[in-house]
């Protein structure tokens, strides 16, 4: 999986909005397909036009790692969702709660190239992880 730096500069050297476009897709393409058993009502995320799942692995002790998984049926959206993973997997989940994704996309310019749906798709992926993030330290 790409780290965020390295999309962050991908971004900055790619001008054109097509080529960012393209770029964003080949994200999704590389992001490891999430197996059938995976793709269940429970980690399907809602708010999103296109079927979005996300799923998580986390760790021990009262600050754990957390991993994500995730997967769309849509090809951009299965690149902002490599992003977001690239954003917040392998994080603690106190650096997870805090950690604002929407800040990251508007950065690189990514926001106001999205419709309205995909924005909206992309706010309820960032909120369900913040979501899981604090769940894990008031529980932990």
């Amino acid at each position: 999986m790409a780290k965020i730096d390295d999309i962050i500069d991908d971004f900055e050297y790619l001008e054109e909005w097509e080529d960012r476009y393209r770029y964003v897709i080949e994200l999704g393409k590389a992001l490891p397909d999430l197996p059938d058993s995976d793709k269940t009502p429970e980690n399907k995320v809602r708010g999103c036009a296109s079927q979005v799942w996300l799923v998580h692995e986390t760790g021990d002790g009262p600050d754990p790692v957390m991993t994500f998984r995730g997967d769309s049926d849509a090809h951009i959206v299965r690149g902002l969702v490599a992003i977001v993973l690239a954003i917040y997997s392998g994080k603690h989940a106190s650096e997870i709660a805090k950690l604002d994704a929407l800040e990251i996309f508007g950065k690189i310019g990514m926001i106001e190239h999205l419709s309205a749906q995909r924005a909206n798709g992309l706010r309820s992926m960032v909120a369900r992880i913040q979501a899981e993030a604090t769940a894990r330290m008031a529980t932990a």
